[in-house]
């Protein structure tokens, strides 16, 4: 029968998945008469029948089946003997292929083009469907294409490489077989094989460039540690799939005399790169629709009717170069190239007949309104709100269900959701939509899951939504956005100089003369702190502010030089030399580095909330007692920070009255920890009258917070016998409903270090020994109720009812990236012999 018949052909759509199919190269010959043309073709044979069958056993026997099915029938009752069948087809067929001269199919890894092909040519982006933001269908960018990576040969040191490109330190997986789902258009790469060391997957072997005998079935993809690379600027986040070598920028170029003088820009005609130019759109069939996603994409939540006469007679006066003849949106796309576009082809200047550009006139946000009684009107929702971002426009999404603000789970979190959010609040649409607490964890209820908005909604609300239970989500799993927001031009007028890296520096700003002149000068450093600071690094993209310095010489024997002070809180204190020397010396900002020394700043004073310094208060005239460069203000910005909320409802449970004898409050005394009339007391004897509770502060923030000073500069209390890295690291205060105190309180941090974590998270920080102070994040310090000065002396309190607060850091000495949740307040009702504590919340809840 073998002997006769011709070679066996199944089709590929009746091949069992993953089964090569065999094909003799010549006419299949009898072995009995044409055996193996070796001893060795024959074990070899062998080997490989016995390695594939003991891991596809019933993949081959299904194949089997079906071969016999379709050439052989009278061989298929014969199944019983199938591995036997299959060793004398392959004894047949595998010799003749090792015979073979040609060469093979796939040709062997080698390393990709490194002219055209280098990193700095190269973009890369996570797709596809259910990811997180760290996870996905790996795809790259390469000769204004976009493509994917093929599962062949794939390990977990090629995830390496490609994790790192894409912004994140390391892989933890990777995955096979389209795990995101399929891919479209290139399978730019093949056979990639990394060491896991290199700076590209360009320089790692494999087939070449758009060399693959692979379909998109074989799609890989990535899953990279969630920890950015520092200084890592793209974020790759891209959740929609557009066209983004037709239409990648597109910008308003204003017209009108008045809409070039301020900003930000809120109307003109659209425009959208070309080449190396920027061409125009033909209005024809122009609709509101159009516009509310260009105004989205320039940080606008609305878009209005445009007078388009004005823009008529200027474009009959230009030469107008139209790319896009028509544009096709329905409202909800976050960028223009989501849109169906119909481009123009061969005479584009003449391709609108009878219209003329596309004109767009957008409605700004309270945050960017001109208009102080439009600012009054377009107020911001009260049922949403955005925290631990570093900039405007970005953070956690909580929002208000009752009197309760609680998150949102990233179940199904994508851009049309994220957008609702970032019109909502006044932006534009949606940039990133983020998961996995990517701005940090939340604490409280989780509100919202699996969240699907049409795109048309005024507000989350209105969405579709499930509810949440326990065991559906964690806070690590809180969605996040990034929104557009108008373009400002803030950057432009502030710098830092003479740091040792581009996030520190002695902060300088440009001045405009009475004759129109511009010139840089420096900000005087009395009064500047935190929140100064903080608007400084928002206004340069910076992160966070990690310190707001005023930094000074003493003790020199000239201005230039002395020992290095630096003011934290209300005390000057030196740098701790070890470890310094020259080169800090050289290349820190403390010592002038530029020419820059006149003083044209003073009297700056911020909220934290402004965009750009220039919003801040601050004198009309300079007034700087030391005007010297060296006493100029400065700043340290940071990527990352942390974040402080104390548990309200440990407080609310843990409130109690002790009378404590007064022989027993020495060290209190010492310390500070009571009321004033104690100094005049009948020491040791008679009481105080204590209001004590617990504190319990969690981290939720993106960094551990960590005392300002260094060990060195901790101060040891020798009757407590401890040591304070902070002089004041918690105010608590009684006050009236008006908000004057009767009585107060304030505690030093005794010792920062991690009671408890989460699970998976380990405790970096413990005071035993001298050891590091400091709070991880997504861990808390536990100050219990029976510990000295954890409380608020109310001898002198008369009954009544009262409101408790408590407040961490309340200097702002450490960076945080909200200090909005720093504050807790509880109602009190106090009869002179009991407290009630009842309604502790934090913030603005």
């Amino acid at each position: 029968v073998l002997e006769s018949a011709p070679p066996p052909s199944i089709p590929l759509s009746q091949c069992p998945a993953g089964i090569p199919v065999l094909l003799p190269p010549r006419p299949l010959q009898n072995p009995a008469l044409h055996p193996p043309s070796s001893a060795a073709d024959l074990s070899r044979s062998r080997s490989l029948l016995d390695a594939f069958h003991s891991s596809n056993k019933d993949r081959m026997k299904e194949f089997t089946q079906a071969l016999l099915r379709n050439r052989f029938p009278a061989l298929e009752a014969h199944m019983e003997h199938w591995p036997h069948i299959v060793l004398f087809l392959l004894n047949a067929w595998i010799p003749s292929c090792f015979s073979q001269t040609t060469a093979p199919a796939r040709s062997s890894p080698t390393p990709t083009q490194r002219a055209i092909d280098g990193p700095e040519t190269l973009k890369f982006r996570l797709s596809g469907f259910p990811r997180k933001h760290n996870e996905g269908r790996i795809e790259v960018f390469y000769k204004g294409e976009w493509g994917t990576i093929c599962d062949d040969d794939f390990s977990l040191a090629n995830a390496h490489v490609l994790c790192r490109q894409l912004g994140f330190v390391s892989a933890t997986g990777w995955a096979h077989s389209a795990k995101y789902g399929k891919g479209s258009g290139k399978i730019w790469l093949d056979n990639v094989q990394c060491s896991g060391s290199e700076r590209s997957v360009s320089v790692c072997k494999s087939r070449g460039w758009g060399n693959s005998d692979c379909t998109h079935d074989e799609d890989a993809g990535v899953i990279c540690k969630d920890e950015r690379l520092p200084g890592f600027v793209d974020s790759n986040i891209i959740e929609v799939q557009v066209d983004e070598n037709r239409v990648e920028e597109v910008r308003l170029r204003p017209v009108l005399l008045t809409a070039h003088k301020r900003m930000p820009i809120t109307e003109g005609v659209v425009e959208v790169r070309n080449k190396d130019g920027w061409a125009q759109i033909c209005d024809h069939g122009w609709t509101p629709k159009n516009s509310r996603v260009v105004c989205g994409m320039m940080g606008f939540p609305h878009e209005k009717k445009v007078n388009k006469n004005v823009y008529k007679l200027y474009s009959e006066r230009q030469k107008n170069h139209f790319l896009v003849h028509s544009v096709a949106c329905l409202g909800t796309e976050v960028h223009l190239a989501a849109c169906p576009l119909e481009f123009n082809y061969g005479n584009a200047t003449e391709s609108c007949s009878g219209g003329m550009p596309a004109v767009v006139s957008c409605v700004p946000g309270p945050l960017y309104t001109h208009s102080q009684s439009m600012r009054k009107k377009l107020k911001t929702p009260l049922t949403v709100r955005l925290k631990g971002g570093a900039k405007h426009g970005e953070g956690r999404v909580e929002v208000l269900k009752g009197s309760e603000w609680g998150t949102i789970c990233d179940d199904r979190w994508n851009l049309v959701s994220a957008s609702v959010v970032c019109r909502e609040m006044g932006f534009g649409s949606a940039k990133e939509a983020l998961t996995g607490a990517r701005m940090g964890q939340g604490l409280g209820p989780i509100h919202m899951n699996e969240v699907q908005c049409s795109g048309q909604e005024r507000s989350l609300w209105s969405c579709r939504y499930k509810n949440i239970t326990a065991e559906d989500c964690k806070h690590s799993e809180d969605s996040s956005v990034r929104c557009n927001v108008p373009y400002m031009g803030f950057e432009k007028t502030v710098r830092i100089s003479g740091g040792r890296t581009r996030y520190e520096g002695r902060v300088e700003v440009l001045q405009t003369e009475a004759n129109g002149t511009l010139r840089w000068g420096l900000v005087c450093g009395e009064s500047w702190g935190t929140p100064e600071a903080m608007v400084i690094c928002r206004q340069l993209g910076l992160g966070y502010a990690n310190h707001g310095l005023q930094v000074r010489l003493s003790g020199g024997r000239s201005v230039y030089e002395g020992r290095v002070e630096v003011r934290v809180g209300q005390r000057w204190g030196s740098v701790c030399s070890e470890g310094w020397g020259t080169t800090e010396a050289m290349e820190t900002w403390y010592w002038d580095g530029s020419n820059t020394t006149e003083m044209v700043m003073s009297g700056v004073k911020c909220t934290g909330e402004e965009m750009a310094l220039s919003q801040c208060q601050h004198h009309k005239n300079v007034q700087c007692q030391k005007a010297a460069a060296r006493f100029s203000a400065g700043v340290i910005c940071s990527e990352t920070a942390s974040d402080l909320v104390l548990n309200a409802p440990l407080v609310q449970q843990t409130s109690y009255i002790e009378d404590r004898p007064l022989h027993m409050l020495y060290c209190a005394a010492e310390e500070d920890c009571l009321s004033q009339s104690a100094t005049k007391a009948n020491w040791p004897y008679g009481h105080r009258r204590l209001l004590r509770f617990s504190s319990q502060i969690h981290n939720i923030g993106r960094a551990d917070f960590r005392p300002k000073a260094g060990r060195h500069s901790w101060v040891w209390h020798a009757c407590h016998g401890h040591y304070h890295s902070m002089d004041i690291f918690t105010h608590y205060d009684l006050m009236t409903s008006n908000g004057t105190k009767v009585a107060e309180g304030h505690k030093a941090s005794f010792c920062l270090e991690d009671t408890e974590c989460d699970e998976g998270v380990s405790k970096r920080y413990e005071c035993a020994n001298f050891g590091e102070q400091g709070i991880t994040v997504g861990c808390w310090d536990l100050y219990r109720h029976d510990i000295d000065c954890q409380w608020i002396d109310i001898t002198d309190v008369n009954p009544g009812n009262y409101i408790l607060q408590v407040v961490i850091n309340p200097n702002y000495e450490v960076a945080e990236s909200d200090f909005t949740n720093n504050a807790m307040k509880c109602n009190c009702k106090y009869d002179g012999h009991r407290i009630w504590v009842h309604n502790c919340h934090i913030g603005e809840t």
